[in-house]
Formats: C-alpha cells, sequence, structure tokens
C-alpha cells in the first residue's frame, strides 16, 4: 500500500483474488485466473502492473489454499484461508486515492463496488462515504481549475463542464447509494 494506505496494483489484484473467491466461494485454479484476467481486462486494459501477482503467490502467502491437488499445473480448486479473509477485509478497507484519470484507481473503485456487499452495513456506509468525499474533493478541484481558466480560448472549457458534470453525476450516484443502505 501507499503512504495514504491506498491500494497499489498489487493489492488491487489481491483483492479481485480474495474477494472472488469470499464472494463465489472455491473455483478451480484456470477458472479463476481466466475470470480473473477479464475483469482486469476489461475494467483497466491490458496493464503489466497487474500481471505480476500470480496465484501461486498469494498460496505461497498463505491467503489462499489448493483444497485438492497442488495448484496450476492440476487445475486445484482454490479457496481463501483465514489470512486471505483477514487481508480481504484490510484492503477493502484501505483508502482510494484522490479522483484521478488512471486506471488502477478506476479498478480499485470497481473492485470494492463489486465486493461491498461482503462487509457489515456499517463498513459499507464507510466506504460509500468516502467514495462521496472523493467526488467533493475533486469538484472543488475542477471548480477551482475552472475559475482559474476562465476566459481562455479553446475547448478546454467544455472538456472542463464535462468533467465536472461527470464528478456530480459520481457523487450523487454515491450519495443515492449511501441513503440505500
Amino acid at each position: 500500500m501507499y503512504r495514504d494506505n491506498s491500494l497499489m496494483p498489487k493489492e488491487a489484484v489481491r483483492l479481485a483474488v480474495l474477494g472472488t473467491l469470499i464472494q463465489n466461494g472455491p473455483q478451480r485454479y484456470a477458472d479463476l485466473a481466466g475470470a480473473l484476467r477479464h475483469f482486469l481486462d476489461r475494467i483497466v486494459g491490458p496493464s503489466l502492473d497487474l500481471m505480476g501477482t500470480s496465484l501461486e503467490m498469494l498460496r505461497y502467502e498463505g491467503l489462499i489454499e489448493a483444497l485438492d491437488g497442488t495448484g496450476m499445473e492440476d487445475n486445484a480448486l482454490l479457496g481463501a484461508t483465514d489470512a486471505g479473509r483477514a487481508e480481504f477485509d484490510t484492503l477493502m478497507r484501505a483508502n482510494v486515492r484522490a479522483p484521478s484519470a488512471d486506471g488502477l484507481n478506476k479498478l480499485v473503485i470497481a473492485l470494492k463496488l463489486r465486493f461491498l456487499h461482503l462487509l457489515d452495513v456499517e463498513s459499507q456506509r464507510d466506504q460509500i462515504d468516502h467514495l462521496a468525499s472523493l467526488c467533493e474533493t475533486e469538484l472543488a478541484r475542477l471548480g477551482d481549475l475552472k475559475r482559474a481558466s476562465a476566459g481562455t480560448d479553446g475547448h478546454f472549457a467544455d472538456w472542463l463542464e464535462h468533467d465536472i458534470a461527470q464528478a456530480e453525476e459520481r457523487l450523487n450516484w454515491f450519495n443515492n447509494l449511501l441513503s440505500r443502505l
């Protein structure tokens, strides 16, 4: 994790693996690897940062275990260990970095929302409240940029208005989700 306790690519992949196993139960090695690759590729596209974490490393660290067989070579059934469940809980409660256009941030938010229902309701509220706060910070940043660049030529003002509208829509979405919990 970064110094601000936000997730790095390695932790995002861990969250994806552990959340998938906790949510869906044990899965065959090949099925789990294929499902993760599909999800990660669709959220952030092909990424060398995300390819580095292997299921074998998570097995070695004691976060997942082979319930039958040994691993990749015999397509073992994999499940989360107690240590893996504790790691999942820690990762779900980790911070999300301030909004940006990077794919990692989008992946972390997508993973939190994908597995949010696995946390208790109070923790779900805390996470959604944090995400809404990030949107508010982003809106303040974009509003400041809009004021500072008022009167400039080109298409920047239109693009900025579009970005502000998206941030407002995200904030409304998170606030609506928070009210439904």
